[in-house]
């Protein structure tokens, strides 16, 4: 009997221990390891920080879905892989603290015959100082519980406006180099929404303020796409929606703390700015969530499994290179980490081999742009992916990986709620083909124009309705569930 370890039970672990669990059945046993009792889908956060949805709707315990699919569940987070095993363990295993309140604080020991590190990324909230809704000034919808808090402070905001005091409100990244522009762009629009339809506009200033070098780069660096037969570039395409809700942006910056009413920021072109707010919301950096690796000696050889930033690294060539020698073929295809082959890592916790959009620095030499996306529809493709790949090793002694799932290989769907209301919401609606360029095989626009493609309006809200409720169907494992794509 092989065992297969899962770290962590969002879109990509979760993915992978329904598909690992679905391949082996009851012959090999699925572990799943996180920190976490509910499964959120992160997606409809923006819903609960705006107030249109309860985080009821966007979550449900683990432990019943698990039980009913015969997967082990340990509520804890995963703290050290021992991939070699120990002086006293011959096979490898992770080291693991409960967080639930039955083991609260006890570690054990999870031996494993494949490991997926699916751990994602720890919000970096403390990169920026006044950062976060715990120990800073700013609101988050990063979680689901983040996004109760962002309301109940939202509404205050309207009940000022309400009374016809003026409210600025800045939505967008708070690092120079954070990601998950999409989700703070949703939820801008979400807000410049709500305020027109309670008729608020007089009483508010919406600030759109990124790290982006133009509006809609969303760390993949901008792209064209077909919209009605003419070609658009994303920064046209959202710069225009953010022009129609009334919300102005500032691209090129990068926060370097917040206070109880003031966003201080850098930009490219090296000054420095102080921006007043009543209300922020802005996105968090991200690195890996701090596990560490030992070798049976019990020597740290956590530099050898994770790239600086935390995320582990798998199949990808790290090689460091100028900007105009990167190539499609740096980006991993099938997870693997290069120095033991039972071990990998799917979703946001991959080390990237480099950014999508280039690289800028500041006049004072602060970096200020995205990194890369890798959350929703890729993390769920590689998830299912790597669990594949495992499951033909174990079924089938493969050596070899018949899956594969480059970044630079894929495309991804996007819909971006732009407002919420089955007569009257609004969505984005994007395909980008391939996610990360390729310059070689598409030499004039990096991606296929055919699959690169983007409308809004009302229909897309209804899509996005109906991906919340099939997703999480899918995700809870109800029959038929694996019909459903990523």
């Amino acid at each position: 009997m092989a065992t297969v370890v899962v770290l962590g039970a969002g879109v990509s672990g979760h993915t992978a221990a329904l598909t690992l669990k679905r391949k082996l059945g009851n012959k090999h046993k699925v572990v799943v390891v996180s920190p976490n009792s509910k499964y959120q889908w992160i997606p409809s956060n923006i819903w609960v920080g705006i107030g249109r949805m309860k985080s009821k709707q966007v979550t449900f315990p683990l432990a019943p879905v698990y039980q009913r699919l015969g997967v082990e569940f340990h509520q804890a987070k995963a703290v050290a892989i021992h991939p070699e095993g120990s002086a006293q363990s011959e096979k490898p295993f992770v080291e693991i603290t409960y967080t639930g309140q039955d083991k609260q604080g006890q570690q054990a020991q999870v031996e494993y015959d494949y490991l997926v590190n699916a751990t994602g990324p720890k919000l970096k909230f403390e990169a920026t100082e006044g950062l976060g809704p715990e120990l800073g000034y700013c609101n988050s919808v990063c979680t689901y519980q983040h996004a109760e808090h962002t309301w109940d402070n939202l509404q205050e905001v309207f009940k000022k406006m309400e009374a016809g005091e003026k409210q600025v409100i800045v939505v967008g990244t708070g690092h120079a180099m954070a990601t998950c522009q999409g989700a703070a762009f949703e939820y801008v629009l979400n807000i410049a929404f709500e305020v027109r339809n309670r008729k608020l506009e007089d009483y508010a200033e919406l600030i759109w303020l990124t790290n982006e070098y133009e509006a809609g780069d969303f760390g993949m660096g901008g792209a064209f796409v077909n919209r009605n037969g003419y070609i658009t570039s994303t920064t046209v395409f959202t710069e225009s929606i953010l022009a129609e809700y009334g919300i102005r942006w500032i691209t090129r910056a990068g926060v370097k703390k917040i206070d109880a009413d003031t966003i201080y920021y850098e930009t490219l072109d090296g000054g420095h700015h102080e921006l007043h707010y009543d209300f922020s919301m802005l996105i968090p950096s991200f690195s890996g969530v701090g596990l560490q690796a030992f070798d049976k000696q019990g020597r740290d050889i956590s530099d050898a499994i994770f790239a600086p930033n935390g995320f582990m690294k798998v199949d990808a060539d790290y090689t460091a290179k100028p900007y105009e020698e990167w190539d499609a073929d740096d980006w991993p295809s099938i997870y693997q980490n290069p120095s033991y082959d039972n071990l990998y890592a799917a979703g946001i916790a991959f080390a990237p081999p480099h950014p999508i959009s280039k690289p800028m620095a500041s006049k004072n030499g602060t970096m200020i742009f995205p990194t890369p996306p890798r959350t929703g529809m890729p993390s769920g493709v590689i998830g299912k992916v790597v669990a594949m790949n495992i499951a033909d090793r174990i079924l089938s002694n493969l050596q070899t990986h018949q899956h594969r799932a480059s970044m630079a290989r894929m495309g991804a769907a996007c819909v971006v709620s732009a407002g919420y209301g089955l007569t009257h919401g609004m969505a984005a609606s994007m395909t980008v083909f391939p996610i990360v360029q390729d310059w070689k095989k598409y030499p004039r626009w990096g991606r296929d124009l055919s699959y690169t493609v983007g409308e809004a309006g009302l229909a897309g809200h209804w899509i996005k309705v109906v991906l919340h409720y099939m997703f999480l169907y899918k995700a809870k494992a109800r029959p038929f569930w694996w019909l459903i794509p990523e």
